[in-house]
């Protein structure tokens, strides 16, 4: 399980592609700092499964093929930057939402309004996703823990939502710097896929 608040921005060192798998060498000093084999870490928001520790900063990681197709990080090349998590500790505080690292599809950046402090950022939402979603409820994007301040839809553009950017998060993941076009994963909250669930079984 992940929070969704950001540890830092990592590299991607090598990308080794098969058939229907990936293999991933990640630079993370911090997130590697303290990890071994088997644990879990959140790239963009997906959590990977450390196979090995590379020279104390980075880490090497097997993508299937499904997380290949459910996620955006197919489209990672060398040199492209990510956003890291480590799992978070039982003792530790909440700071975001409650995280599986789990990817419930891809939306697509379609415009950024800059304000003075700020920056509204509005992002193309599934039709299958947009039930989980509400205004103020918490969304996660390439695994940053971010509320929702807009929802809509028109003809053009199909359902979407915005975000909010405080400085910090510009400036220390991914999300800060992402063109318009860029395709970044979604994990919806998990508690309004569990209520759903419910009512259908009810």
């Amino acid at each position: 399980m992940f929070t969704g608040i950001v540890e830092e921005l990592g590299e991607i060192v090598t990308a080794e592609r098969s058939a229907d798998a990936a293999r991933l060498t990640i630079r993370g000093k911090l997130v590697t700092s303290d990890a071994g084999h088997g644990d879990s870490i959140a790239v963009n928001g997906v959590c990977l499964t450390v196979v090995d520790v590379v020279d104390g900063d980075s880490f090497t990681t097997d993508v299937m093929g499904e997380t290949l197709d459910r996620s955006s990080l197919g489209g990672l090349a060398v040199g492209s930057r990510v956003n890291l998590e480590r799992a978070a500790a039982v003792n530790s505080r909440l700071g975001g939402h409650i995280v599986q690292g789990h990817v419930d599809g891809t939306g697509t950046v379609l415009s950024r309004d800059p304000q003075e402090n700020w920056e509204v950022v509005r992002i193309s939402l599934p039709d299958k996703l947009a039930r989980y979603v509400v205004e103020k409820g918490s969304i996660t994007v390439d695994g940053i823990s971010l509320t929702v301040s807009a929802l809509g839809g028109d003809a053009d553009s199909g359902d979407w939502f915005e975000v909010s950017l405080i400085p910090t998060t510009r400036e220390l993941t991914t999300l800060g710097g992402a063109p318009v076009g860029t395709v970044v994963n979604l994990e919806v909250d998990v508690i309004a896929k569990y209520v759903e669930r419910l009512q259908q079984r009810g």
